[in-house]
């Protein structure tokens, strides 16, 4: 009995963990945004829908929440965009601890079509975004970019400037990994793989040129087994040898990745634990045999 439920907990665990991707950041943080949710709602949300998204928010006192919209010109103003694109996708960043790392929830995943908890990540990592829980929402299906948007607006009205070189770089990231998912025909986790395993191979090599870019990319689509067109490679190489440029600390994204992985292991080696999960389903199916025994007699 143990090893099947070994088996059924360990899924559980390693799901959870998947779900909840932490990772840290790299920005150092005085912690002057520490207190209130901070609630940023698209600006072409209709009354129904921010209610909708509040809710899905957990937004049960508006009182308690610091709020935001984010608009066109946002869009504009932090990374260069459209200034008359329509934002849908909102976001509540609740800032945690030191140390906490960044943690992305998309609450509602069948309606963000194209950004992953992953692809959240590692923009926001990007950006120089840390130690914060990040909820996603959306009342309808959008792609579900104008929420990164919004997180650097909630950051910077609450009076912790991001770097804008960042986030122009950290919205190019997003688009580089929803261009490769639709040009090249990966899914999107394939891709957030790509480009962790990319940051992870640049934290161990510390490349110092272009060229050097160039390897680590080949050297991690053929580790992966995925083929991508000359064009497509050359966008890769561009975007990682921007972050070069830019000194980004790829070594905390590793760190943490085999932080989380190590924690899982150790879990599901610890053998006082699986010892009382064991008692605990024994007691469980015990109560239920009793009841069932009752229910007859």
């Amino acid at each position: 009995m143990k090893r099947y439920l070994k088996s059924i907990v360990t899924f559980l665990i390693l799901a959870l963990t998947i779900f909840s991707f932490t990772v840290p950041a790299y920005a150092t943080s005085d912690g002057a945004n520490e207190g209130a949710p901070v609630v940023v709602y698209g600006d072409a949300l209709s009354d129904s829908q921010k209610q909708q998204v509040a809710e899905l928010l957990e937004v049960t006192d508006p009182e308690s929440v610091e709020e935001y919209t984010v608009t066109g010109e946002d869009l504009a103003n932090y990374i260069d965009g459209d200034p008359n694109s329509n934002m849908y996708s909102s976001a509540k960043i609740v800032q945690e601890e030191e140390g906490n790392g960044l943690s992305i929830d998309i609450v509602t995943p069948d309606n963000i079509t194209e950004v992953t908890t992953e692809m959240y990540a590692n923009a926001l990592l990007t950006a120089g975004v840390e130690n914060a829980t990040v909820y996603v929402a959306a009342p309808a299906q959008v792609t579900g970019t104008s929420a990164l948007t919004g997180i650097y607006k909630a950051y910077d009205a609450e009076g912790e400037q991001l770097d804008k070189e960042r986030m122009q770089l950290a919205n190019d990231e997003l688009d580089v990994a929803t261009d490769l998912a639709d040009n090249e025909g990966l899914d999107q986790e394939r891709v957030s793989e790509l480009l962790t395993e990319i940051k992870q191979a640049i934290a161990d090599q510390n490349p110092a040129t272009k060229e050097d870019i160039e390897q680590i990319v080949e050297e991690q689509l053929n580790n992966l087994e995925i083929s991508l067109s000359e064009e497509d490679r050359q966008m890769l190489t561009d975007l990682f040898d921007r972050m070069r440029d830019l000194n980004i600390d790829f070594d905390q994204v590793r760190n943490q990745l085999e932080d989380i992985a190590s924690k899982v292991q150790d879990l599901v080696n610890d053998e006082g634990f699986w010892n009382q999960v064991e008692d605990f389903f024994s007691n469980l199916f015990s109560m239920i045999g009793n009841f069932f025994e009752g229910v007859l007699n």
